[in-house]
């Protein structure tokens, strides 16, 4: 026989809240070109990207510069346009990922306040039963407290009932002269 505080309690799902909000968490959807999107648009940042950048435009002007090759001479036109169509492509990926990440942020606090709501109701209610059983302890105290002093009455009661009745044997039991 198993009893009730052997048993493991079941696992308590902390994102029971967040996951009504699931949907939100990929920016541009589930299929492949959005998942790609998405990288592309969250590599423009980082110093991975702005490092490899540099790198190729250093590279393309030396070579033009130089003499190595005259694809694109100074002014660098098309250089400007690689940038033109960069820009035109990231903008607007990342706009959209930054709009897609503050309703993830809105969705993520609603689902929080939730949380927090449902803590504080189950606190009231904890409370509440902690006020309860407050009440009830301390009516039984009291009536502890009569049932002593009701006790110590009677054992008082029966004390002098016997030192009566005692005095009264001792008084019968003596001659009489």
């Amino acid at each position: 026989m198993t009893s009730s505080s052997n048993e493991a309690p079941a696992p308590v799902d902390h994102l029971r809240f967040h996951r009504a909000h699931a949907h939100l968490a990929p920016t541009f959807g589930n299929d492949k070109f959005a998942l790609r999107a998405e990288a592309f648009a969250r590599f423009f940042g980082t110093p991975t990207f702005l490092g490899a950048q540099t790198l190729i435009v250093v590279i393309w002007m030396c070579l033009n510069l130089f003499g190595f090759t005259h694809f694109d001479a100074y002014p660098f036109i098309l250089l400007n346009l690689a940038f033109s169509l960069q820009a035109a492509y990231a903008a607007p990926l990342i706009l959209l990922a930054q709009t897609r990440q503050a309703a993830r942020d809105k969705a993520q606090s609603d689902a929080d306040a939730q949380h927090r709501e449902a803590l504080a109701i189950a606190n009231s209610e904890r409370q509440a039963e902690a006020a309860k059983n407050t009440a009830q302890l301390m009516e039984l105290l009291e009536q502890n407290t009569r049932l002593t002093q009701m006790t110590k009455t009677l054992s008082e009661r029966i004390e002098n009932l016997t030192t009566e009745l005692h005095q009264h044997l001792v008084r019968k039991d003596e001659p009489k002269t």
